[in-house]
């Protein structure tokens, strides 16, 4: 595999068991891939985020089990809160099962919203398995006047937000709740916003709780930072007086919004493939992917990053999209409104 440098966050992350089934779908070892190059996609920079971390770890090992062989390559495509790399994958990308890709997690929620630059349809895309679920903190440095999120409804925030999932994230609680939420978008990736957390430029920021307890474990220790919110529906075990996004709810109505906003956490960082494949090349990426997720190198790897794998299959992610979709129209109606 081709590599470019991945920066401080290449050792992110903490291992726990792993238990991957392989798809059902018998896969054709044809040598398909034989003299192919596989190009992976991602939609942040080069070493900005677990995004692109992940994508070189799975990288580094999935070619194995294809059939061929091939060279497996990643290319960085950032832009637009991750549109850019959806739409190139979606209208650009030959649909053979050479191109595949790792979007945002918040995508759908573009698609959903109804914002015109995206030009693709994330339930018509194959989803090939999920490496992590995502479930994020919101976290202030410790002079910050905000202690806890409920001091957010009388004193400002000012929050770094570097993707697509963040600021649609806080925007909308803003507008729904009222906390005093001042994003500041100018940042390039999550290690400048850690960096502009301790020169005082900016008081919060989002990211993986898996990834923070990890990277910045002193952090936590020396009690420099002030844990305020969790993104997942799924509590993190180790947060446990912690409150989720959903909990702010006053009302039923505004506990679907905010469960709505909560589904991206369960895309977390996942791998995609343009619509139109053949099924016996889906089945393949896939039973691939469950492969290299049961890789002695792979986990080698992946316990030398210390990072926490939940995998889950495409089948079951394509569930997730869907019900993403479902909601009444008046609630998805409303959640639009609150990122306007």
């Amino acid at each position: 595999m081709q590599v470019r440098p991945i920066g401080n966050l290449s050792a992110a992350f903490a291992v726990i068991g792993v238990t991957v089934l392989a798809p059902s779908v018998p896969v054709v070892a044809e040598d398909f891939y034989r003299g192919k190059t596989l190009e992976i996609i991602v939609s942040s920079g080069v070493g900005a985020d677990s995004y692109d971390t992940l994508s070189r770890l799975v990288g580094r090992h999935i070619g194995h089990y294809l059939s061929g062989n091939p060279t497996v390559v990643v290319l960085n495509m950032p832009g637009a809160g991750g549109i850019l790399a959806a739409n190139e994958l979606y209208n650009i990308a030959p649909r053979d099962g050479t191109v595949i890709g790792m979007l945002d997690q918040s995508i759908y929620e573009t698609q959903l919203f109804k914002l015109s630059e995206l030009k693709a349809d994330v339930t018509k895309m194959n989803w090939i398995g999920r490496i992590i679920s995502n479930n994020a903190v919101l976290f202030a440095w410790h002079t910050a006047a905000v202690k806890k999120i409920e001091d957010a409804y009388a004193n400002e925030l000012i929050i770094c937000s570097t993707g697509s999932s963040s600021q649609l994230r806080w925007t909308m609680l803003k507008k729904l709740l009222g906390v005093k939420f001042k994003l500041i978008t100018g940042y390039k990736g999550t290690g400048d916003g850690l960096l502009a957390m301790e020169r005082g430029e900016v008081d919060a920021l989002s990211m993986p709780w898996t990834v923070l307890r990890v990277i910045r474990a002193e952090w936590l220790r020396d009690k420099k930072i002030n844990v305020l919110l969790q993104t997942g529906l799924d509590k993190a075990p180790d947060l446990p007086d912690v409150p989720r996004l959903v909990d702010l709810a006053h009302n039923g109505e505004q506990r679907q919004i905010l469960e709505l906003f909560s589904q991206a956490e369960k895309v977390g960082r996942s791998l995609t493939a343009p619509p139109g494949l053949p099924p016996e090349r889906i089945a393949e990426l896939r039973s691939a992917f469950a492969a290299t997720l049961k890789d002695p190198g792979f986990l080698a790897d992946a316990e030398k990053m210390q990072l926490s794998l939940t995998p889950l299959m495409g089948d079951k992610l394509q569930a997730i999209i869907e019900k993403s979709f479902a909601y009444s129209p008046a609630i998805i109606e409303q959640a639009q409104a609150l990122i306007r």
